[in-house]
C-alpha cells in the first residue's frame, strides 16, 4: 500500500497543483448532490486536470486513463454492496479486489492518501501489476484481463491526486447517479471516436446499433452476441431493451449473467466497452478479451451457438495466415469482413436471429465472397436487407454499408429489400447533422406489412443466385438497385457503374453530333 502524507507534514498531501481551496477540490465535495451538472463539471473538471499532464497525448490517452480510475472506484462501490448483501445474509463475502488495491485502500482518503512521487511508484509498480496479477476466480481473472494492457501514462503523481479525488466524489451506489454517469461516459467515447481517426473502426452509429437490436427482437431467456463488441454498444443497447421484461430478481440473474456475451480482440476498446457496460448496470459483463475466429470453424458446435448475434465486423481489415486455416479451404480469405460472416453463420442457433453490418462489396463480391453467400442464401432466411445511404460511418469510413437480418430456419425464398435515405434536404450525415433513430419511423412501420412502394421492392431467390446448366455456381449478386425509385450510380457495382457512364457518354456524343449536323444544315 503507499505510504501516506500526514497532515502534520508541512506539505500539503493533497491537490498540490493548486491552492487548498482550488475549484477542482470543491467541486469532489458538492459532487454529493447527485446532479447531472454537478457529474458533467466533475468529468470536465478530471479532463481539464489531465490536459496539464506532459504524459497525456490528447483524448486518445485521457480517455482511457480515466476509464480505468473509474473503473476501479465503480468496482469497489459494487463490492462494498455485495458485502452489505452478505452481510445482511449472514454469509462471508471475499472480495475481488484485495487490499491494498481496493479504491478505499489507497483512493479514497482525500487528506492522507499518498501524492506526488509516492502516488505514482504505487499505482505504476504496485497497483496495477497487482490488479493483472489477480488470479482464481472467474471475476477474478476477468478483473485481470481488464488491466493486463492497462498503464498509467501519467507522469505528475499530484495531478493524479487532483483527479482520484474528484472521481471519489462519485457514487456508483445511486441508481440516479449511474445512469447520468453512463450517457456521459457514452458522450466521451463519442468524442474519443471522433479524435482517433483511422483508431475509430469500432464505432457504429447509436442509430444503427438501436435499430439492429430492435429488429432481431431479443427475448429473455435467450443468449445474445457480438463476437467484435468493440466498446460495447450493441450489448448496451441489448441490456436496455431486455431491462424492462426482467419482473424478478430470477430474470434479473438471467439477464445479468446469462444473456449478453462479447468478445474484443483489442486491449483499448476491451476495457472501454467494460466500463461501458457496468456503467449502464451489468455487473459481471461477460467480454471475452480475444479474437472470435482463433478457432476452427467447424469445431464450433450447438453448445458454443446463440439464439441472437448483432454485431458490426470489422472490414477493410487483414488477418493473419494462421486465422485463415481455421475456415474451410475454399472459403479462406484475408478480408476480416468475409471470416466474421462465416463465424456468425456457424454459431447461430437454429432458430436464431442475426442483424449484421457489411459493406457494399460484399453484396456483389465473387470468388470466396459468392459462395458465403450460396451458402447464406441455401441454409439462412436472408428475409430483410436495409440499403443506407452514404456518409452513415463519416468521418470514420466513406465504405458505404448495408444491414443484413437473417435467421437460422428455412432456405430463402424471397429477399426484401428497403432503401433508406437521407432526411429531405440533407445530402449526407456529418458531426453537426448525424443520423437519429426517429429517421428509421418508416423501415419499423413498414417491416411488419412489407408491401413494394418507392423504398421497398422483394426479389426472388432464384434471380440473384444463379448456376450453370451443370448446376455450379456462376454468381450471388445481392446488389440489386431499387426498381422503384431513382437509379442511384452510388449503389452500382465497379462495372455496372463504368458500364453506366459509357453509355451515357455515347448518349451525349450522339446529341452532340445531332445538335453540330443541325448547326450545319442551318
Amino acid at each position: 500500500m503507499p505510504k501516506t502524507k500526514k497532515n502534520s507534514n508541512p506539505a500539503p498531501s493533497v491537490l498540490r497543483t493548486s491552492p487548498p481551496n482550488s475549484k477542482s477540490r470543491n467541486l469532489g465535495e458538492k459532487v454529493r448532490h447527485n446532479t447531472k451538472a454537478s457529474l458533467s463539471s466533475l468529468i470536465k473538471s478530471s479532463r481539464d486536470i489531465m490536459r496539464k499532464d506532459a504524459g497525456l497525448n490528447g483524448d486518445l490517452d485521457r480517455l482511457p486513463q480515466l476509464s480505468w480510475i473509474l473503473f476501479l472506484k465503480c468496482y469497489d462501490d459494487l463490492e462494498i454492496r455485495r458485502e452489505e448483501d452478505a452481510k445482511a445474509t449472514r454469509q462471508k463475502y471475499k472480495p475481488i479486489i484485495p487490499p491494498p488495491y481496493r479504491w478505499r485502500d489507497w483512493a479514497s482518503n482525500e487528506n492522507e492518501g499518498a501524492t506526488g512521487e509516492d502516488l505514482i511508484k504505487f499505482v505504476n509498480n504496485d497497483l496495477l501489476p497487482g490488479l493483472r496479477g489477480l488470479s482464481g476466480s472467474d471475476e477474478r481473472l476477468k478483473v485481470a484481463e481488464v488491466f493486463k494492457e492497462t498503464y498509467s501514462r501519467m507522469l505528475s503523481g499530484y495531478l493524479l491526486r487532483d483527479v482520484v479525488n474528484l472521481v471519489d466524489g462519485i457514487h456508483f451506489q445511486s441508481k440516479d447517479e449511474i445512469f447520468t454517469l453512463a450517457h456521459l461516459y457514452e458522450s466521451m467515447l463519442k468524442e474519443m471516436r471522433d479524435a482517433a481517426g483511422d483508431s475509430g473502426e469500432f464505432y457504429t452509429p447509436r442509430p444503427v446499433v438501436k435499430l439492429i437490436v430492435d429488429r432481431t427482437k431479443p427475448r429473455l431467456g435467450e443468449t445474445v452476441l457480438d463476437p467484435a463488441c468493440g466498446t460495447g454498444g450493441f450489448l448496451v443497447e441489448a441490456y436496455e431493451y431486455l431491462k424492462p421484461l426482467a419482473k424478478n430478481s430470477k430474470d434479473q440473474i438471467k439477464l445479468q449473467s446469462e444473456t449478453l456475451y462479447g468478445v474484443e480482440k483489442k486491449p483499448l476498446p476491451y476495457l472501454l466497452g467494460t466500463m461501458n457496460l457496468l456503467l449502464h448496470g451489468v455487473e459481471n459483463p461477460n467480454i471475452r478479451r480475444d479474437n472470435a475466429l482463433k478457432n476452427p470453424l467447424n469445431e464450433i458446435g450447438e453448445k458454443d451457438r446463440f439464439d441472437v448475434i448483432v454485431t458490426n465486423p470489422p472490414f477493410g481489415g487483414e488477418e493473419e495466415a494462421g486465422i485463415q486455416l481455421n475456415f474451410p479451404e475454399s472459403l479462406r480469405a484475408s478480408e476480416t469482413a468475409l471470416l466474421f460472416m462465416q463465424f456468425v453463420m456457424r454459431s447461430l442457433k437454429h432458430g436464431g436471429r442475426c442483424g449484421v453490418v457489411v459493406p457494399n462489396g460484399f453484396l456483389f463480391g465473387d470468388g470466396v465472397s459468392a459462395r458465403i453467400k450460396e451458402q447464406l442464401l441455401r441454409n439462412f432466411d436472408l428475409h430483410t436487407i436495409v440499403r443506407l445511404p452514404n456518409g452513415v460511418f463519416s468521418p470514420y469510413t466513406s465504405i458505404q454499408t448495408n444491414l443484413l437480418f437473417f435467421a437460422r430456419s428455412q432456405p430463402t425464398t424471397d429477399i426484401w429489400f428497403y432503401e433508406h435515405t437521407l432526411p429531405e434536404g440533407q445530402k449526407t450525415y456529418s458531426k453537426t447533422r448525424p443520423m437519429q433513430f426517429e429517421e428509421f419511423a418508416p423501415l419499423i412501420e413498414w417491416w411488419d406489412a412489407r408491401v413494394e412502394s418507392e423504398h421497398a421492392w422483394r426479389v426472388r431467390v432464384g434471380d440473384v443466385l444463379k448456376y450453370d446448366e451443370n448446376k455450379n455456381l456462376l454468381s450471388v449478386n445481392l446488389d440489386v438497385k431499387n426498381p422503384n425509385g431513382k437509379e442511384d450510380l452510388a449503389h452500382l457495382p465497379p462495372h455496372e457503374l463504368a458500364e453506366s457512364i459509357l453509355n451515357k457518354e455515347k448518349q451525349i456524343s450522339l446529341i452532340m453530333e445531332e445538335i453540330k449536323q443541325f448547326l450545319a444544315e442551318k
